[in-house]
């Protein structure tokens, strides 16, 4: 896959603004797929910012490899905020990063037969002694644009 210019440009600022920090950074995705840490990793030099990166596209993986509470998961669904903070400290605590970053929403062309609309995209980023923050959006456009700009939004939110 190519990666476009915004894309390239936002992981080369946020591996600058980490570095400079030196801050280690853990990814958890969901509905990219591990766009933000194959971005980042494309890279020279990115080890020394990125620790690791778990892609957990279903429930099961986000349980098993971020200990994500299957009953939250039933409660208020994979794509919500609760279980975006939950896997963004659950990549934390299973990893030696500073900080966390999670991405969890509907890329589409389909919703998840629930209300939620395509494009809808939870956020969360955990840093190690600090609060985790949160962010929600919905993106417009077809699959490749939503998780493009989830992309982006997470790389930004992780250099924060």
């Amino acid at each position: 896959m190519t990666q476009s210019d915004p894309l390239r440009e936002s992981a080369r600022r946020t591996l600058e603004s980490l570095k400079e920090r030196g801050l280690m950074l853990a990814t958890a995705e969901s509905c990219t797929g591990g766009m933000v840490a194959a971005t980042l990793t494309a890279f020279s030099g990115a080890s020394a910012v990125v620790e690791r990166g778990f892609v957990t596209y279903s429930n099961e993986a986000k349980t098993e490899m971020l200990g994500v509470p299957a009953d939250l998961i039933r409660t208020h669904g994979a794509v919500s905020a609760e279980v975006a903070r939950a896997m963004a400290e659950g990549a934390l605590a299973h990893s030696h990063a500073d900080r966390a970053i999670s991405i969890t929403g509907i890329a589409g062309p389909n919703s998840d037969g629930t209300t939620k609309p395509v494009g809808l995209v939870y956020f969360a980023l955990a840093i190690r002694g600090a609060r985790t923050r949160d962010h929600v959006d919905t993106f417009d456009g077809d699959r490749d644009t939503v998780r493009l700009k989830a992309a982006l939004t997470a790389l930004e939110m992780a250099a924060s």
